[in-house]
């Protein structure tokens, strides 16, 4: 009677683990979708770096919030489970924009010094504090 018990918890342990593990697969999946289709990328490499910028800002940003908060007890039951799934998707939202917003700002900073870049800065930061 005991090997019974013994794997149906092992049974129970590796569904448990791969339902977090595929939850967490389609969020990123997702979010990965939504960020792409909405702003298209003007080439190949720009497509590859928001691919891989939404991916690991929604696997960063949702294992940071899972953490900080210690939310690993909501993975019981399916809810929990897609509640958390929903974090790694809204984690991964913003990481697209801010490297686009980031490649940009480079952009446009491109031949100047980095006298002039800080001092623009400087600048862009008084405007902001008027």
């Amino acid at each position: 009677m005991e090997p019974v018990s013994t794997s149906s918890f092992g049974l129970t342990a590796l569904l448990k683990f791969y339902g977090a593990a595929i939850m967490v697969t389609l969020a990123v999946a997702l979010v990965a979708a939504v960020v792409l289709m909405t702003r298209m990328p003007r080439s190949p490499q720009e497509w590859a770096v928001g691919l891989i910028c939404t991916v690991v800002s929604s696997l960063a940003g949702g294992s940071f919030i899972i953490v900080k908060f210690a939310l690993h007890s909501w993975v019981t039951d399916i809810w929990g489970m897609i509640t958390l799934g929903g974090f790694f998707f809204v984690c991964g939202l913003p990481g697209w924009a801010v490297v686009r917003w980031t490649f940009n700002f480079i952009n446009k900073q491109e031949g100047k010094t980095i006298i002039e870049v800080v001092k623009d800065l400087k600048a862009s930061k008084d405007e902001l504090t008027k």
